[in-house]
């Protein structure tokens, strides 16, 4: 992914992306590439200043922007047009994109002081989160889990296929600048499993900025009785940038209303570095590591009964979670003759989870499984600025995931004796694609168009603990494509249309791993099954002025092939899932159909100065063809009221109410009635900001400020053994730069 498009011929101030007709006038006299009302003679000698636009704040790292952005006596950060590197795969100003997004900066993170990406993001527009613990928090994009969204961090994906937890969890959010989100289907720059969009978690990167860099910050969470605190220093001399950032956090279990929750407690620590050296020529290396580890994890929402008494129930937990990556990448910058950005990164990714089982009544561990994921992956895309107003994007893809779980089973009736009980051996997912995006400015039009081809393969050496060593290996190939089209009436008016087509190849877990599930049957895999596709269409309006910025998007998506479980009975069950798990037997399947509408809006008006009203608003649908009922795990309308102002010169108060309307729309037939209907919950959040020194503030917040009691309806857990959200809490959050 290209973090910036930046040239050496000027330092343009940090702004968002002009319009085409804006680009001419915005440029110093000297760099005029564009001339009002045709194109400049040479346009060939002069392409490779027109990239300067693209590099007007928006074209620099997001970091970097809102570093500079946001400084004392200057416009606050939420004043500024959003920019996004996620939804074009390049730095671009959100209103002038016809796809739905949504963009966190630093400043929102600090005033939500969220404890992991699903808290972080909870309550944004056609965005809700699944969770079975604490840590355990998934976002769902438009009603689609994490099966059908990809996550990243600074472009590089992370692949994994383990039903408990969350993958969003492998990071530290007290370390990252910014996270983005792409709402829809978005495999023409992320490939297979982007059909509900993509999350990018941006971390801080290393600066060429001369000297010493610190910032840093504590926070306080009484509810769980937890702490953290993370650090960040960049340092650049010459030719040569260095950054080091670690982070710490330590939760207990947190209270609700009734009492502590128990099994919300763990501990985390994440360790990043990064290492710039210019080369000339506007080119640059940079080598990269990421690490986090996080203990004693547990999963209250995984709480299931056994069927000997003597076990009593089981519940899932993780001793020890750990992330690694390593990145070595190159960066050219157009510039000349030849106006091609260029970037090129080799990384590799590791991923290991210990996931155990224990019987809560012997105080042990009944099922043991140690899995390691390796993910080893090339990116390289370039963009060429074709015309002033003409940018093309191309690259490549390809990524190899492999895992061989160690999983071992207690004997019954004693359980002290362990055999082994692997769901598949050697497993591995390979992925190659080709893109193609033209972003076109013409005039008041604005054409975004991608195209991209995909070749997706598995293969296991055997799966059901060495039962089935044939028949295990699938090659399929899709092709995605998109097209948005956004019209500038006025600034504030930038109707918008997209069509997107994507695809999700089935995971290791789905294609091989045979288990209990949460919806109360064994599913048995599929190594045979095929891709599903969606098609989505959208129709949006966006605006944005120095007194309102709104968004809204209607939208419906049609699910094909869709990989869920289909009930077996009689042989087909004995032979799918053995005759202990025949009684309720479920196969990873394709069926026909699935879809998706739904609505979104978000309204941010300053109504008088330094004072802002916010609102958000989710609706979606979904029904399953086959069944002719409500999709599983279906969000509830949720609606989001915010104020933020500044009342005196160094103070800020904010508050929020978060409103969900009850959920009685559940899929009764395909969870055998395990999916209960949730009541519906109000809750408000408070909090003030005080800027004392520059550079630094202090931050008091109350979450739940009346200690409701509920849970989210897409908590998983048994009927009445969801876990319960956290009461009421003071969070306390200290920042400063140096």
């Amino acid at each position: 992914m290209i973090d910036h498009l930046t040239l050496t011929c000027a330092e343009p101030p940090p702004q968002a992306l002009p319009s085409a007709q804006a680009w001419a006038l915005l440029l110093p006299r000297p760099w005029r590439c564009v001339q009002p009302g045709g194109y400049h003679k040479s346009l060939l000698r002069s392409l490779p200043c027109a990239l300067m636009p693209l590099a007007l704040g928006a074209g620099m790292h997001a970091g970097v922007v809102q570093a500079q952005a946001v400084t004392d006596g200057a416009r606050s950060a939420s004043e500024l047009p959003a920019v996004s590197v996620t939804a074009k795969g390049y730095a671009a100003s959100d209103v002038e994109t016809p796809v739905a997004s949504t963009v966190l900066a630093t400043d929102d993170l600090a005033r939500k002081q969220a404890h992991n990406l699903g808290e972080a993001l909870r309550g944004e527009p056609g965005i809700s989160v699944s969770l079975d613990g604490a840590q355990g928090q998934n976002p769902v994009i438009r009603g689609l889990q994490k099966d059908s969204v990809v996550l990243m961090v600074d472009g590089m994906r992370l692949n994994s296929a383990q039903p408990a937890g969350a993958i969003a969890s492998f990071l530290s959010l007290g370390l990252a600048d910014r996270v983005e989100v792409v709402k829809g289907p978005a495999s023409v720059l992320y490939g297979t499993g982007a059909l509900g969009g993509a999350i990018n978690v941006r971390l801080p990167q290393a600066r060429f900025e001369p000297g010493l860099q610190f910032k840093a910050n504590l926070g306080f969470d009484s509810a769980s009785r937890g702490a953290s605190g993370a650090a960040v220093l960049n340092a650049s001399q010459g030719d040569h940038a260095l950054m080091l950032g670690g982070s710490l956090a330590d939760y207990q279990d947190y209270r609700a209303p009734g009492g502590k929750v128990a099994y919300t407690g763990y501990e985390s620590g994440a360790f990043i570095g990064q290492y710039r050296y210019r080369l000339g020529g506007g080119q640059q290396l940079r080598l990269s590591l990421q690490q986090q580890r996080d203990d004693d994890v547990w999963y209250p929402g995984s709480i299931k009964p056994h069927a000997l008494p003597v076990v009593g129930s089981v519940i899932t937990h993780s001793p020890k979670q750990t992330r690694r990556l390593y990145e070595l990448g190159y960066n050219r910058q157009g510039d000349g003759e030849w106006p091609l950005n260029f970037d090129l990164r080799l990384y590799r990714q590791e991923m290991s989870r210990s996931i155990y089982g224990q019987a809560r009544l012997l105080g042990r561990d009944i099922v043991t499984t140690d899995v390691g994921f390796a993910t080893d992956g090339l990116d390289a895309r370039a963009d060429w600025l074709l015309h002033p107003a003409h940018l093309l994007s191309f690259g490549i893809n390809a990524w190899s995931m492999t895992a061989d779980p160690d999983a071992w089973m207690a004997r019954p009736p004693q359980f002290t004796q362990y055999v082994p009980s692997r769901p598949f051996g050697d497993g591995r997912l390979q992925a190659v694609g080709l893109y193609l995006q033209d972003d076109i400015k013409l005039g008041a039009w604005s054409v975004l168009a991608g195209l991209r081809h995909d070749r997706v393969q598995g293969r296991a050496a055997m799966m059901n603990n060495g039962a089935v060593t044939s028949g295990l290996d699938r090659s399929d190939g899709a092709t995605s494509a998109s097209l948005g089209v956004m019209y500038e009436v006025t600034p504030l008016l930038r109707p918008y249309a997209n069509v997107s087509r994507a695809f999700r190849a089935a995971d290791l877990r789905e294609r091989y791993q045979s288990g209990l599930r949460n919806d109360g049957f064994y599913w048995a895999g599929s190594p045979q099954i095929r891709p599903e596709t969606a098609t989505q269409f959208e129709l949006g309006v966006k605006g944005e002025d120095e007194r309102l910025g709104y968004a809204v998007s209607a939208f419906r998506t049609r699910i094909a092939n869709h990989i869920t479980g289909m009930q077996l009975t009689g042989a087909a069950a004995m032979a799918a899932c053995g005759a202990a798990n025949a009684a309720a037997c479920k196969q990873t399947v394709n069926l026909g159909h699935a879809t998706l509408t739904g609505l979104e809006a978000s309204l941010r008006w300053r109504w008088r100065p330094s004072h802002w009203l916010d609102v958000g608003y989710s609706r979606v649908r979904g029904t399953n063809g086959d069944l002719n009922e409500p999709l599983y795990q279906m969000p509830a309308d949720t609606l989001r009221l915010g104020w933020e102002g500044r009342i005196l010169a160094d103070w800020s108060v904010d508050a929020t109410a978060l409103l969900v309307r009850p959920q009685k729309r559940v899929a009764a037939r395909f969870t055998r009635g395990q999916e209960d209907a949730s009541a519906g919950y109000g809750v408000v959040d408070v909090g003030a900001t005080w800027r004392y020194a520059r550079g630094q503030s202090l931050r008091l917040a109350i979450k739940n400020l009346g200690d409701k009691r509920y849970h989210e309806h897409l908590a998983e857990g048994l009927p009445g053994m969801e876990p319960i959200a956290p009461g009421r809490s003071l969070r306390i959050g200290w920042e400063g730069k140096f």
